[in-house]
């Protein structure tokens, strides 16, 4: 890999030539923070919705050389059977890269009629103690097969989650990542979501440059980013800032994401070629990214193959009884 120190900035030298000069880098405005093995970005294909999908990733990924430290799902683990879950933890575990699924009932699935309406209601939280239950169900049934890392689209979920994890209910090295449907998007709601037991946060992908420096102010959990949104998350695609993106960012996963591209949750059979050959671009647009960074000199820093852990963070005390 190239070295980091001194990356070029996109149409640079070009530009120069003419004399539209880029203004210079603020060195105040770089994260200090790293992931515990000193890197500074690690990689996530997003919707990989089941052992199919998996194994398409998985293959393209060898193909195109796109090094993958998570793979994440968003159906849920309620729409997976337990041999489906236990063939992706296996094929996971044998390339050393995290499995990530999506916990349970969200009000857009259920009977909530809000989520319909253009406010949107409440969202994909977790409506009514039903809904918190078949959420703690799904993590229960997932960790006991092997799953490490949980996606959360609740504040109560989430903080129910890590008290589970505290206690001894859930494996002490589980993970919970917060889902892009509530990410936080000011310093002072992420620092919250830190302190409820979040590992990683995603934030929107209309975030500033700005808003990235602003947050790293005041916590270093690692953040995921789509560098391609989806396009119920507005579409955008920010491969040519990826470099500053880790510069801001750090620690921050790199997600690989699809606009232009029709939803597919819960997955299901009827969508089997679209949500294959999605899973297959998915990889290609990492490459791409890959080739752009390493095109200007910044593709140092990732972190190795395997490391998943987000290192020591903030936490609200947990009650005593927990």
């Amino acid at each position: 890999m190239t070295s980091p120190s001194a990356p070029r900035r996109p149409g640079a030298g070009a530009l120069a030539r003419i004399g539209h000069t880029a203004p210079a880098l603020d060195p105040a405005d770089a994260s200090p923070h790293a992931f515990p093995d000193g890197g500074t970005w690690r990689t996530e294909i997003p919707s990989v919705e089941g052992p199919e999908a998996l194994a398409v990733v998985l293959k393209e990924s060898a193909r195109l050389d796109v090094p993958i430290h998570r793979i994440s799902q968003g159906s849920g683990v309620w729409m997976l059977t337990d041999d489906e879950i236990t063939e992706m933890v296996e094929a996971c575990a044998e390339r050393d890269i995290e499995l990530c699924l999506f916990t349970g009932p969200r009000g857009t699935w259920d009977t909530g009629a809000a989520t319909r309406t253009d406010s949107g209601g409440a969202g994909l939280r977790s409506r009514g103690h039903d809904a918190l239950a078949g959420c703690v169900e799904d993590a229960v049934r997932a960790t006991e097969s092997g799953v490490r890392c949980l996606l959360v689209a609740d504040e109560g979920v989430l903080w129910t989650l890590h008290r589970l994890r505290a206690a001894g209910v859930l494996p002490a090295d589980t993970t919970f990542k917060v889902s892009a449907l509530i990410g936080p998007v000011n310093p002072a709601s992420y620092a919250v979501f830190e302190r409820l037991g979040a590992d990683s946060l995603n934030i929107p992908s209309d975030l500033t440059l700005g808003h990235l420096t602003e947050i790293r102010r005041v916590s270093r959990a690692p953040m995921d980013l789509y560098v391609e949104a989806p396009d119920d998350l507005g579409g955008y695609v920010r491969m040519y800032e990826a470099a500053e993106l880790i510069r801001r960012g750090a620690p921050l996963y790199l997600k690989f994401g699809l606009s232009r591209s029709p939803g597919i949750y819960p997955y299901g059979a009827q969508l089997r070629d679209h949500t294959l050959a999605t899973a297959r671009e998915r990889v290609r647009r990492g490459r791409l990214v890959l080739d752009l960074l390493a095109r200007h000199g910044a593709d140092g820093g990732m972190s190795p193959l395997g490391a998943r852990l987000p290192g020591e963070l903030q936490r609200f005390p947990v009650p005593e009884g927990d």
